[in-house]
């Protein structure tokens, strides 16, 4: 492992001063905007009305930055700053408008298919992390913290929430934005007075966003790597202490058909706590958390011989997770939130507390320390998950990164010797990623290992690659390493268990994968088209032994119009040899599928309408061979939108299996409606209903929230579950009642 590290940081120092050359602008030196002290006091109401605005010298001249990098902005922005004692101000100007897209009102619904403004902050100005702060022109609001690890293709979780202010105005053509930070609410070195700074502007009408510096193509806006300079007049005031209490009640009613329960009432209580130790670290305590309010999971049909991976919705393992979570690729993961607290069956287990450090020691390194503790539920011990990490950045983008994982469960005696690996888990490793100063070029090695009682061979996980990230052409090569022993308790591995049900047992597997992408943009100068994307993907999947396991080879084609309507194409060539038997219909008379190789193909269409039009259509058919069966599948999702109170949305898809002979047949339903109505930026209800076949159950869900005072809400949660077959033969159902407020110490 040793011998990897110091080759990695050797060959990155080499390419370093080849690639690394920037060919982009000094940002810092060109972009540059002053912030002022004022003792004018300033009213938060979208008028811009204090003198200080007009005295202020803007950030002006955006550049395009979607769906052309080339040129000046077609819409004028004016951004101005000051600050007092307590809070950083920003006023802003969005001219040439033509009309206000928003979708919804929301917060955290971004800017993406919202008008919007955006502001991103680096006040430590060392491009490893930042704040983004946004409002639509409805003044919904957006916030989330930013890390160096956010790739190209990835989007801010909106993890972070924090109490600050805004007010927006709107006029025929051009609309305002008044914003007030505390200072408690950001973490910065009060010696510092140069900022990195960026923004963004989203102008949904034409389609296009604008950034204030000049953000290539194929870089998100939010890119720390391209801030351009804040300058203060003099130190920012002390940020202060920032402690912030959230106490929580709770009420339920719950009543348990299907495990012949009696209904019941539970009443509960508990609070998260926020404190910022200094001016980089925060700590995070949680103690009885309850997740009643949170959105259940999407619904999917799953094709596949493997679990599917659903994202982490609970906001305590959300915020900053990148420390931790951002470890393997897609699929094989070390650590994997929803393992804590979430049984193997989905089943809630109960939380008692835990505590969360993270932020920067220094400038250029940042840390991570969790540990939760979760109570024993029926045959389930109690258990404590923690977890350490690091990331060091070296040279420009690059950085160094490391962790430890450890499950460790409080089980008797009796339970040891009946399930002697359910004992503990651990698992550590370290990953080098090398990235120019551009970041065009990047590289990737890690080395992972686990730890179970009793198992020492075949407990790694290897994975490294390297690509090139340009503003036309694009190229991945990436490969993994995983020994059959490899076990993640906190973590995700998607292949590595095989169910063969004809001996109704699950076995262990290592393997070996090669990824490969390559892919071409076509920027037209001119017309109703905005991009042309040619793309060519191969994953290949070899057994340990090196024999072929599995080939996926996808080449798509794709057009984005200019009125944000798109159409792609996609072939699909896939060479299976099954190890195990396996069946994909639910019917006892049915033969599975005996372990042979196959070899089948399918074409698939998908299209989509104007998403800013009233009404839009997202569809999609699948035909052709999977296995042995012929395969269709249809996709259908129609939403009609009254900008930006109601939204109603029908998803429905049906896949249909045909194989020959004995083998049977299948048919998968999958109908989801929902429906949402934003009374005010405060006040949303949402309604949520899955009917899917293949888990037979028809799911209600439906969540009013009131947002009474900044960060306090009040929650009423009814939920329902059916099976679809029989129709309306209820499993469970709920209602719960959940109020919590946001106290500032």
């Amino acid at each position: 492992m040793i011998k990897h590290v110091f080759g990695i940081v050797f060959i990155a120092s080499l390419i370093n001063p080849i690639f690394g050359q920037s060919k982009k602008d000094d940002f810092q030196t060109t972009s540059r905007v002053s912030i002022v002290k004022t003792n004018e006091k300033i009213v938060i109401d979208g008028n811009l009305s204090e003198a200080i605005w007009q005295q202020q010298k803007p950030a002006t001249n955006f550049f395009n930055k979607y769906p052309t990098d080339q040129g000046r902005a077609n819409a004028n922005t004016e951004v101005r700053f000051t600050y007092d004692e307590n809070f950083l101000y920003v006023g802003a100007i969005l001219f040439d408008v033509k009309a206000y897209v928003v979708q919804s009102l929301k917060r955290d619904q971004g800017v993406m298919s919202n008008d919007g403004f955006t502001m991103v902050l680096d006040p430590v100005n060392q491009h490893t992390n930042g704040f983004l702060f946004s409002v639509n022109p409805y003044n919904a609001q957006t916030d989330d913290l930013l890390s160096s690890s956010l790739g190209n293709d990835d989007y801010p979780s909106n993890s972070w929430d924090n109490k600050w202010f805004s007010q927006t105005k709107r006029e025929k053509d051009r609309w305002f934005v008044e914003i007030a930070i505390p200072f408690k609410t950001l973490r910065y070195d009060q010696n510092l007075t140069l900022w990195g700074i960026n923004l963004i502007r989203s102008d949904k009408t034409r389609n296009e966003f604008y950034t204030w510096t000049n953000v290539p193509l194929n870089f998100r806006g939010y890119d720390l790597g391209y801030t351009g300079a804040l300058v203060w007049d003099a130190a920012p005031p002390k940020p202060g202490s920032n402690i912030s209490v959230l106490p929580y009640t709770t009420g339920s009613l719950i009543s348990n058909v299907k495990d012949n329960l009696p209904t019941k009432g539970n009443f509960d209580a508990g609070f998260d706590a926020k404190v910022s130790l200094n001016s980089a670290l925060n700590l995070d305590v949680t103690i009885n958390p309850n997740f009643s309010q949170v959105e259940v999971d999407r619904q999917v049909t799953n094709l596949s011989r493997f679990s599917i991976f659903f994202p982490e919705r609970r906001s305590f393992f959300l915020e900053n997770a990148d420390l931790f979570s951002d470890y393997g690729i897609p699929g094989i993961q070390p650590f994997y939130s929803r393992k804590i607290g979430i049984a193997e069956d989905g089943t809630a287990l109960p939380i008692l507390g835990g505590v969360r450090l993270s932020g920067n020691l220094t400038p250029k390194t940042r840390i991570g320390m969790m540990s939760i503790l979760t109570n024993k539920k029926a045959e389930q011990a109690m258990q404590n998950y923690s977890a350490v990490s690091f990331n060091q950045r070296v040279l420009a983008r690059s950085s160094i990164k490391g962790y430890f994982f450890n499950r460790q469960s409080f089980m008797t005696d009796q339970q040891k010797k009946q399930n002697p690996l359910d004992e503990f888990g651990r698992n550590g490793g370290i990953d080098l990623n090398f990235s120019s100063k551009t970041g065009v070029w990047s590289a990737w090695h890690g080395n992972h290992f686990s730890i179970k009682p009793g198992v020492s061979k075949n407990a790694y996980y290897l994975n490294g690659g390297a690509g090139y990230f340009g503003r036309q052409f694009e190229f991945i090569l990436h490969t993994d390493r995983v020994g059959e022993n490899y076990y993640t308790d906190m973590g995700y591995v998607q292949r590595i268990e095989n169910y063969d049900i004809t001996r109704d047992t699950i076995i262990r597997a290592g393997f070996n994968d090669l990824f490969n992408n390559i892919s071409y943009r076509i920027i037209p100068k001119k017309g109703k088209i905005n991009m042309h994307k040619l793309g060519l993907q191969n994953y290949i999947v070899f057994n340990s032994d090196g024999s072929l396991n599995e080939r996926n080879l996808e080449f798509g084609y794709s057009i984005m119009n200019k009125n944000t309507s798109r159409i792609e194409i996609q072939f699909n060539n896939q060479e299976t040899n099954l190890q195990f038997p396996v069946k994909f219909v639910d019917d006892d008379a049915a033969l599975p599928l005996p372990a042979s190789h196959y070899n089948y193909s399918n074409l698939e269409i998908d299209f989509s309408t104007d998403s800013r039009k009233k009404i839009s259509i997202n569809a999609g058919v699948t035909l052709g061979k999977f296995y042995t069966a012929d395969y269709k599948q249809y996709s259908f999702q129609l939403t009609v939108r009254k900008q930006p109170t109601i939204s109603a949305a029908l998803q429905f898809e049906y896949n249909k299996l045909v194989f020959p002979g004995l083998y049977g047949s299948e048919d998968l339903f999958l109908i989801a409606p929902r429906f949402d109505v934003n009374f005010s930026t405060n006040l949303f209800w949402t309604t949520f209903l899955q009917y899917n076949t293949q888990s037979n159950n028809f799911n209600i869900n439906s969540r009013f929230q009131w947002r009474y005072k900044p960060m306090s809400d009040l929650f009423l949660v009814y939920t329902d579950n059916y099976y679809s077959e029989p129709f309306l033969k209820n499993k469970n159902r709920a209602i719960v009642f959940k109020m919590n407020y946001w106290l500032n110490l």
